[in-house]
C-alpha cells in the first residue's frame, strides 16, 4: 500500500483520531507504533466497535482497544507469498515487519487485484523458428502453439498485464504476420504492442537494438516460448535496488552422471561417487537491463544474451543473478509442450 505510515499511530492516540485516520485512508486498520516504529497492536473498526460496546469512549486511547497479538508478514516476501498467507489467514490486511518488529510497510488484498501501473518496457522475443517443435510450427510460430485455451505468447503477455506492466515491443520474424494478426495493437489484452521486425536472425539480444529509442529506466527482456508464474515486479524492483546494470533471472538444474564416478590422485583411488547429482545455475530466458547495459547492443547486428552479459561484466558493470523459484517451463520440445498443456489447466487457473 503506497503512503501506508498515514496509518501509523501512538498508543495515546485517541480512537475519534485514529477513527479518522482510518477513513481517510480506507485501510480499515490503523497501527499502533512505539517511537521507534515498532509494532505494538492493530486497531480495526471491528476492535473500535467491541471497546464501545464494552463501555469505552472514543476518547480513550488506542491501547485500550488494540489487538495486542496481531498478525504480521517478515518482509522479504514474494507477493505471491504475502498473498497465500494472507488468504490462508483470512486476513484483508498485514503489516510488513523487519527482524526487529519495525513496521515497514502495510499489505492490502485489494492492492494484488490493481496492480499498481509500471512504465517499463518489456521486450518479447518471439522470432525463433521453433525447429526442435517442426511438426508442430511448420504452419505456426511457436510462441503461437495453444497451450491450454489459448496461445502460449498470450498467457505470457496477460501475466506481465496482470502486474502492471503495458509497453510491449514483440520481436517478430518467423511467421510475423500471424503474431501481428492476432495481437494487433494489445487493446484487447490491455496493452500498448509494437513491433521489432528482424529481416534475418537476431539471436536473444540483438532485436534490443532495433528499438527506435533508447528507454529511460530499466527493461524487462524475456524468451516467448516460456510458461511462468512469477513475480516481475520483485525482479525488477530488486534489480533497481542492487544498481545492477544487468539481471539475469536463473533456476537450479540438477543432472545425474550415470556411472560410478573415480576421483583420484596421480593412479591412486581415492573415493567412487555412485551415480552422483550436480547442481547448477541456468539461464530462465527472463533478464532485466538498464539503459546503459542496453548501449553495449551493436544497432541492427545479431547478438545472443550471454555475449551481451560478457561485454557488461567486461565494462565492469555489476551483473547479478535473481532466483526463480516458482512454475517455470521452456516449451522447446515436444516433451516440455505436452507436459505444459499438462500442467496448465492446474496452474493457470
Amino acid at each position: 500500500m503506497k503512503h501506508w505510515e498515514t496509518v501509523l499511530v501512538g498508543n495515546g492516540t485517541s480512537l475519534r483520531e485514529a477513527l479518522i485516520k482510518i477513513n481517510e485512508a480506507a485501510t480499515q486498520m490503523a497501527l499502533v507504533v512505539d517511537d521507534h516504529r515498532r509494532l505494538l497492536g492493530t486497531l480495526s473498526d471491528g476492535d473500535v466497535r467491541r471497546a464501545l460496546i464494552r463501555g469505552l469512549s472514543i476518547a480513550d486511547p488506542v491501547e485500550r482497544a488494540m489487538n495486542t497479538t496481531p498478525k504480521t508478514v517478515l518482509a522479504g516476501g514474494t507477493r505471491d507469498e504475502i498473498r497465500s498467507l494472507m488468504k490462508r489467514l483470512g486476513v484483508h490486511q498485514v503489516p510488513l515487519v523487519d527482524a526487529h518488529g519495525v513496521v515497514v510497510g502495510l499489505e492490502v488484498v485489494d492492492d494484488f487485484f490493481v496492480p499498481a501501473a509500471r512504465s517499463n518496457w518489456v521486450v518479447v522475443m518471439a522470432g525463433g523458428l521453433g525447429t526442435r517443435l517442426k511438426e508442430l510450427t511448420q504452419t505456426m510460430p511457436k510462441p503461437m502453439l495453444k497451450v491450454g485455451a489459448r496461445p502460449l505468447l498470450e498467457t505470457l503477455l496477460r501475466s506481465y498485464v496482470d502486474q502492471g506492466f503495458r509497453q510491449f515491443y514483440l520481436a517478430v520474424n518467423y511467421k510475423a504476420e500471424i503474431i501481428e494478426n492476432y495481437f494487433g495493437n494489445g487493446e484487447a489484452i490491455g496493452a500498448e504492442i509494437r513491433y521489432l521486425r528482424e529481416t534475418r536472425r537476431m539471436g536473444t539480444a540483438g532485436a534490443l537494438g532495433l528499438l527506435p529509442e533508447p528507454p529511460i529506466a530499466p527493461l524487462i527482456v524475456a524468451n516467448g516460448d516460456l510458461l511462468v508464474k512469477h513475480d516481475y515486479v520483485q525482479m525488477l524492483e530488486e534489480h533497481v535496488a542492487c544498481g545492477a546494470a544487468a539481471t539475469m533471472a536463473v533456476r537450479e538444474y540438477e543432472y545425474q552422471i550415470p556411472y560410478g564416478v573415480v576421483l583420484e590422485e596421480g593412479d591412486a583411488i581415492r573415493r567412487i561417487d555412485e551415480k552422483p547429482i550436480h547442481r547448477t545455475l541456468v539461464s530462465a530466458g527472463m533478464y532485466v537491463l538498464s539503459p546503459e547495459a542496453l548501449a553495449l547492443v551493436p544497432a541492427d547486428t545479431p547478438m545472443d544474451m550471454p555475449a551481451l552479459f560478457d561485454a557488461v561484466i567486461a565494462k565492469k558493470m555489476p551483473a547479478r543473478c535473481h532466483r526463480v523459484s516458482g512454475y517455470w517451463i521452456d516449451v522447446g520440445r515436444m516433451a516440455d509442450y505436452e507436459k505444459a498443456n499438462t500442467d496448465y489447466p492446474e496452474v493457470f487457473k
